[in-house]
């Protein structure tokens, strides 16, 4: 058992090397750090969300902002805390101006992506807002569409919720917010269950 965890740990540290060091789209150009994502690696929860922030390019760790402090509030209230869960994003390198990721962009980063989700192999993915969850799903369906519904990624089941930087502009959509996650949390346990059953 010992080896495979040197295994999974080498695994971990390459890829996370290889993120840091990439140069696969021009966003390198400007990074102050690459943001492979934070975390338990064998999290139950996998959270991912669209791209690093200003804050976060400055330290290298997602969410970390407002934003950030704002979805550590939201795990809390499940009985989660942030070193229970792996926080990643589609793209590891800071957009300009914080634009929206550029389709070719999170085409760079994806097999990262792709990477992770393999190595932790989660029980459930929480797709942070539109950017994400669009990526995750290859879909143009709205926001509005995708959440209330259980998506499949591979065969993991991936829930879609607000992005907190939109709940910090339109704290109206909080409450709906926590609708989305308590019914991530039903589909977790659901899933859960039928596995041990």
């Amino acid at each position: 058992m010992d080896a495979t965890d040197v295994d999974e740990d080498d695994l971990w540290c390459q890829l996370e090397s290889e993120i840091s060091s990439c140069t696969r789209c021009p966003l390198h150009q400007n990074r102050t750090h690459a943001v492979p994502g934070v975390g338990n690696r064998h999290a139950d929860w996998m959270l991912v969300g669209e791209a690093p922030g200003e804050q976060e390019d400055l330290k290298g760790e997602p969410f970390v902002g407002r934003a950030g402090q704002l979805l550590t509030e939201m795990l809390r209230a499940l009985g989660l805390e942030r070193s229970q869960v792996f926080i990643t994003n589609v793209l590891k390198c800071r957009p300009p101006g914080n634009r929206d990721p550029k389709p070719e962009e999170a085409a760079a980063c994806e097999p990262f992506l792709i990477r992770q989700i393999a190595l932790i192999q989660p029980r459930i993915i929480i797709a942070v807002g539109r950017i994400a969850a669009q990526n995750l799903l290859k879909t143009s369906t709205p926001l509005g569409r995708l959440r209330g519904k259980v998506h499949r990624y591979d065969d993991i089941p991936l829930v879609v919720i607000y992005h907190p930087a939109y709940l910090l502009r339109n704290p109206a959509a909080k409450r709906q917010a926590w609708e989305d996650l308590k019914f991530a949390w039903r589909i977790y346990l659901e899933n859960r269950q039928g596995n041990h059953g």
